[in-house]
């Protein structure tokens, strides 16, 4: 007897119905790619060009060091000012450990809002000796793990300039290193408002790296988006997709500049601030628009320093406290920005002065170590039972929740909130957390 015929549609009509789909979550899977693998920085601090050394970072983390030990000499004093709670002993000792070890993650050298307007000769020379400053530091090993430089905007005024900045930096680096550029090595392009921008900038990439003789699209980018028309173009998009596009695989990151931002939608000095609603809304126009794609997002910075009024080595008491006033103060916004910037899932931001640099960490540190017994008992209960899904407390978990818990133990352990022990109460290795993929660890677990 011949079988019986269960379905009405044949193969032929299946793959012609399916064509279109599988082209369109072909086309959907390279757009979107999910989260890089890659460490990303916790913050960007950035100095004008013309002050920069081999050994910026660590003497700015010297400066930090002393401006923690001035302030807050203990731990109680800094819970005092940011309300560490029961974790102020372990949150104080890893900051100090942090900002002696490896104070900066990023730092820019600056041609744009940190350096000014300057006669052509002289950004010249700073530009070529930026330059043999970052060679100087590959050679030392002085830099921080990420690095690079913000040149001027690409606008109808200042293109020029900018990009001679940029080729001046770049051949003196590379013939000063031999077509060696450092790690992680990234150029900024500040206030962009059309694609055309970017896609000079990457056109203007391709023809250095072929006459300086670098390898093909080692010269990556990031946006600056401190405009409107950055957010939402002409058209009233997201303005989002055509930028990546016209960046052509080169672009790393997006970066919200706070206070240009405000500025231009009419808001206010007084309001001008990294929780103001509307950097809000565009910082989640952000990212909503580059969720999945790869790309970085980083906030703003905190305009405030947190620097005395007083100066000197012979100030009255009432001089020495209004400075400690002053600084706290300080410490304290820039805590408060921070934790709110992490709530929405900002895990980069920018830090203007090294006396910044303690609380990042101590926020940086109090986010992910409030919440490090819960994650580890979900992600090893997740993982143990490698299940579809799993019921912890009342967290349910499924498999993306798995990712992202792991992404979790990833940023802790990249910024030494987290310490490898505390990581293994997963039941995971650092082998297993260092894959990066949640769904590799529950594969090679099951054929154990």
């Amino acid at each position: 007897m011949t079988a019986e015929k269960k379905t009405a549609l044949s193969e032929s009509a299946i793959r012609e119905t399916l064509a279109p789909l599988l082209k369109a979550n072909k086309a959907f899977n390279q757009n979107y790619p999910g989260e890089s693998p890659n460490r990303q920085p916790v913050h960007t601090v950035y100095g004008g060009a013309h002050l920069f050394k081999s050994d910026s970072a660590p003497k700015l983390g010297e400066v930090a060091l002393r401006s923690l030990k001035e302030y807050a000499p203990d731990s109680e004093i800094f819970d005092k000012i940011l309300k560490l709670g029961g974790l102020s002993n372990k949150i104080y000792e890893r900051v100090q450990e942090k900002l002696k070890s490896e104070p900066i993650e990023d730092f820019r050298i600056d041609f744009e809002d940190g350096y000014g307007n300057r006669p052509d000769s002289e950004e010249d020379h700073h530009a070529e000796a930026a330059a043999l400053e970052v060679a100087k530091g590959i050679e030392q090993k002085t830099l921080p793990p990420f690095i690079g430089i913000r040149i001027k905007p690409f606008s109808q005024e200042l293109t020029r300039r900018s990009v001679r900045t940029l080729d001046i930096f770049l051949t003196a680096l590379s013939k000063k290193t031999n077509r060696k550029l450092p790690s992680n090595f990234v150029i900024t392009i500040p206030k962009v408002t059309i694609p055309e921008q970017v896609k000079t900038l990457v056109k203007l990439c391709e023809k250095l790296e072929s006459k300086l003789k670098l390898p093909k699209k080692s010269l990556k980018i990031e946006l600056m988006i401190e405009t409107p028309q950055a957010i939402l173009d002409h058209h009233g998009r997201s303005a989002f997709p055509y930028l990546i596009e016209a960046a052509e695989e080169r672009c790393t990151g997006a970066h919200f500049g706070t206070y240009d931002y405000t500025a231009s939608v009419g808001i206010t000095a007084a309001y001008q601030e990294m929780t103001h609603p509307a950097c809000d809304f565009a910082k989640h126009v952000m990212q909503v628009s580059l969720a999945g794609t790869g790309i970085w997002i980083s906030d703003g910075a905190t305009n405030v320093i947190p620097a005395g009024p007083h100066r000197g080595g012979n100030l009255t008491p009432e001089q020495i406290e209004e400075n400690r006033r002053v600084v706290h103060r300080a410490w304290k916004l820039h805590y408060d920005h921070v934790r709110h910037s992490l709530k929405h899932a900002f895990y980069q931001g920018w830090d203007l002065h090294p006396a910044h640099l303690p609380t990042r960490y101590a926020a940086i540190y109090a986010f992910f170590l409030e919440s490090l017994d819960q994650a580890s008992i979900r992600l090893k209960s997740f993982v143990e039972k490698a299940a579809q899904a799993t019921l912890v407390g009342d967290v349910f978990d499924d498999a993306a929740t798995g990712q992202a818990l792991l992404n979790y133990f990833l940023r802790g352990l990249n910024c030494r909130a987290i310490t490898n022990e505390e990581a293994l109460a997963t039941g995971l290795s650092l082998a297993e957390l260092r894959s990066r993929s949640f769904l590799k660890i529950l594969e090679s677990r099951s054929q154990r």
